[in-house]
């Protein structure tokens, strides 16, 4: 894994400025959300604050350097349907076939993007905010499993996996 974190190519999602109201007037700071991947099944966010945006870019890409996942890619796109929410933000992901590339808008189409998926039709219900919805499609990748997988850990073939 060490190997791949050279290759890692960052996305910034999402740059919001926070105020904080002090007795001499406002502190303006920023938040970042930046989402890292190589594009080969592995895929990371995370955040980061700072009175500078740059150093806010380089908080966000190193916590999400850390928290890597690995994501289960069937010929390009997903294994299986899956719908996951975080917060108020509800996140559907399907598989597509060949040729049908990233159907997704906002936030889920950086995350899908990095993590290597060629084809995927994705829909955002609920609230649209960016952070829940990179979180929730994080939680989503993080719970999709191949019929390989699913065989091996309850100790049976793919034949009777997918009957």
């Amino acid at each position: 894994m060490t190997d791949t974190k050279t290759e890692l190519k960052e996305k910034v999602v999402n740059v919001s400025r926070v105020a904080k109201v002090v007795k001499g007037g406002r502190t303006f700071r920023f938040s970042v959300l930046v989402v890292v991947g190589d594009g080969e099944g592995h895929v990371g966010v995370g955040t980061g604050k700072s009175s500078e945006v740059p150093e806010a870019i380089k908080k966000a890409t190193d916590e999400a350097k850390k928290n890597l996942i690995t994501v289960s890619l069937v010929n390009g796109t997903l294994p299986h349907e899956y719908t996951t929410h975080f917060g108020s933000s509800k996140v559907i992901l399907k598989p597509a076939v060949e040729g049908t590339g990233i159907i997704a808008g906002g936030a889920v189409r950086p995350v899908l993007e990095l993590a290597g998926v060629k084809n995927v039709t994705a829909k955002t219900l609920g609230s649209r905010n960016s952070r829940n919805v990179v979180y929730a499609t994080i939680e989503a990748l993080k719970a999709m499993r191949t019929p390989e997988e699913v065989a091996r850990l309850r100790g049976k073939t793919v034949a009777e996996i997918l009957k």
